[in-house]
């Protein structure tokens, strides 16, 4: 895991997307994860920009299989309350364990400073009527 400050002394982390087949990181697609947002720059003619605030994120998942277990890599799929992208997939990443646990973290210090509350729809459809019977 590569960690980097940036200009105001944040800790960030920064990984790049690679190749399955020997962990090489010949893509355009690079991982940017800061304590307050995660973005995702990816493209070589076209440069697209993605952020997603940390406190959106609700749960993050490590996701690997037998080949990105040989060379060391791994999938981090975040689970976010966004409209645009309700799944950030981060592919192939080196130290995949630890990103998904600094993200998981940091999503978690977010939500509790912006005082966030997820909630769950559990099927209380017409809350009147229960209103009614008392």
């Amino acid at each position: 895991m590569e960690k980097e400050f940036d200009n105001n002394d944040n800790e960030q982390v920064v990984e790049k997307k690679r190749w399955i087949l020997f962990g090489l990181p010949f893509t355009f697609t690079k991982y940017i994860v800061k304590h307050d947002i995660l973005t995702i720059e990816s493209g070589f003619f076209t440069k697209v920009e993605d952020d997603c605030y940390m406190y959106k994120i609700q749960d993050v998942e490590l996701k690997r299989n037998f080949m990105q277990r040989l060379f060391g890599l791994g999938c981090v799929v975040c689970y976010t309350g966004d409209t645009t992208h309700p799944k950030l997939y981060l592919h192939n990443i080196k130290n995949s364990k630890e990103t998904k646990d600094f993200i998981l973290k940091h999503s978690e210090e977010a939500r509790l400073k912006r005082r966030t509350l997820n909630t769950l729809n559990i099927g209380a459809h017409d809350v009147e009527d229960i209103a009614e019977d008392c």
